[in-house]
């Protein structure tokens, strides 16, 4: 019989199978698997040499063994009892499900006729027996109790199913998402406890409609709050189920409909551009070009140029359209589509723009807080928001310049081509700002988040904007300005002089 080799150091006890080149890494291990009449044969490292083990160190590797076969044993008695408890359960499962199938489910036409409900039109009908659809949000099940929370696109309803109503086929094999109908009497919650809207269904009558995919293909197994963001962006139809991602659609909403409030008091009337144009607006090189009927077109890049056709008869006017653009980029700043607000207004100065701007935004915030359901999104997802305080900082270009070098805020060193300098451990140079410098967004969004508030950053230098921008009069820079909130960076890039006649 071969030896039984050990190495105290670079052996293994989960890998290795006692030869030489695959020793094991303990005594107590090389006894518990191997004949007891075996040779061993042990060493402190591979720098040594295999020797047989003192009878001390055989005696405490013999207590090691048994200590490993006790272990062995034990975890083997715990398996088979939890196969045990696993088969009982299974068979009890199967028992119960066999009686549940007996179990049919009618409409008790003696009890008062259900009121057809939305979740958010519940709360003027309690006491009363109501009939919601939706889908089921969440699901427990406790003691015989099952407590289902259903959704409907508006809201959220608790609902209890106790005695016959729980034991039936359906609702022991009930999964989340299923679509289903729930009738029953509606109820304040008991004090102490709480349930969306304050309130609870307890049910005395349900059917499933439709029942989602459970076991591999159950929703929870697809998609979870820890699944890999490529992931949640192949399943974004089930994120967009999820309580933050529908609120955000939700608030995006309300959000749109303020803007317009918005632009109704200050008397700009909207206008539906067309997405596909055949002029370029921005720049040839974002284009997504097609073909139409055999003529080149093109995704809008904006709607400013159909925007200025209409000024002339229509006076101002604004839009809410999409834009597209072909940047093959990963940045929040580079979005392939996007819905794009965009406004003209014809003779009005760079002052009047600006208020204009300002006026804008902070009625369309006005609008949101003052309306209790929007404000309650805005709680919910940004619990630390504030209205932007008026009036809005304004910073010239050339005083950002100097306040993002007084700040230690720097840029990374150009050469005469514009590549980055780099240091010899790879790492870009960084210099102070100059004027004629394009301020990078990281810096800006540094400036106004120390600022920590709205800030206008007017007066570009002419080489760093369009051909068609209006200069101040006497210098080389532009009447234009970038409107940069804190924590965000910018939200509107305007410039006067563009639709005048």
């Amino acid at each position: 019989m071969a030896p039984i080799h050990i190495d105290e150091t670079s052996g293994s006890d989960a890998t290795g199978n006692g030869t030489a080149d695959q020793p094991y890494q303990s005594l107590g291990f090389a006894l518990f698997s191997s004949n007891a009449a075996a040779q061993f044969l042990t060493r402190r490292d591979a720098n040594g040499t295999y020797e047989e083990p003192t009878q001390s160190s055989l005696k405490k590797a013999k207590k090691t063994a048994e200590g490993i076969e006790k272990k062995k044993k034990k975890q083997e008695e715990i398996a088979a009892r939890e196969a045990q408890e696993k088969g009982e359960a299974k068979e009890k499962r199967e028992r119960l499900l066999e009686e549940s199938k007996k179990i049919v489910l009618t409409e008790d036409a003696s009890l008062p006729k259900a009121v057809k409900s939305k979740i958010n039109h519940l709360a003027d009908l309690r006491t009363k027996r109501i009939r919601v659809s939706g889908w089921v949000h969440r699901l427990r099940d406790q003691k015989g109790i099952i407590f289902l929370v259903v959704r409907d696109g508006t809201g959220f309803l608790q609902t209890v199913l106790s005695g016959n109503v729980a034991a039936t086929y359906e609702a022991l094999t009930l999964t989340l998402e299923s679509t289903v109908e729930v009738v029953g009497r509606l109820q304040a919650v008991p004090e102490g406890k709480q349930a969306p809207g304050g309130h609870e269904l307890i049910v005395d009558y349900w059917k499933v409609l439709g029942a989602a995919p459970g076991a591999e293909d159950a929703f929870t197994n697809r998609l979870n709050e820890k699944s890999d963001p490529s992931i949640q962006a192949d399943l974004r139809h089930l994120v967009l189920r999820g309580e933050t991602a529908s609120s955000v659609l939700r608030l995006r909403a309300y959000l749109l409909s303020a803007f317009r409030e918005s632009y109704a008091h200050y008397n700009l009337l909207e206008v539906t551009p067309p997405c596909l144009v055949q002029t370029q607006v921005e720049g040839g090189a974002t284009l997504f070009k097609l073909d139409y009927y055999g003529q080149p077109a093109f995704l809008t890049q904006s709607s400013q140029l159909y925007l200025e056709t209409v000024l002339p008869s229509l006076g101002d006017v604004f839009c809410v359209q999409e834009s597209f653009r072909a940047e093959n980029s990963h940045t929040r700043r580079h979005l392939s589509e996007f819905t794009h607000l965009e406004a003209e207004l014809a003779f009005l100065t760079f002052d009047e723009l600006m208020d204009h701007i300002e006026n804008i935004i902070c009625k369309t915030v006005d609008i949101l807080l003052a309306n209790p359901t929007s404000a309650a999104l805005i709680k919910q997802l940004n619990p630390k928001f504030e209205a932007p305080s008026r009036p809005f900082m304004k910073i010239s270009y050339v005083e950002a310049i100097a306040w993002l070098n007084e700040h230690g805020i720097h840029r990374p060193d150009e050469d005469a081509d514009g590549n980055v300098i780099k240091d010899e451990q790879g790492q870009p140079k960084m210099g102070p700002h100059k004027v004629g410098d394009d301020i990078a967004e990281a810096a800006e969004r540094q400036m106004t988040d120390i600022i920590g508030k709205p800030v206008f950053l007017h007066g570009f230098p002419a080489e760093l904007k369009s051909f068609y921008m209006k200069k101040v009069p006497g210098t080389n820079y532009t009447e234009s300005c970038d409107l940069l909130m804190p924590n965000v960076g910018e939200i509107v890039g305007d410039w006067p002089g563009r639709a005048t006649p």
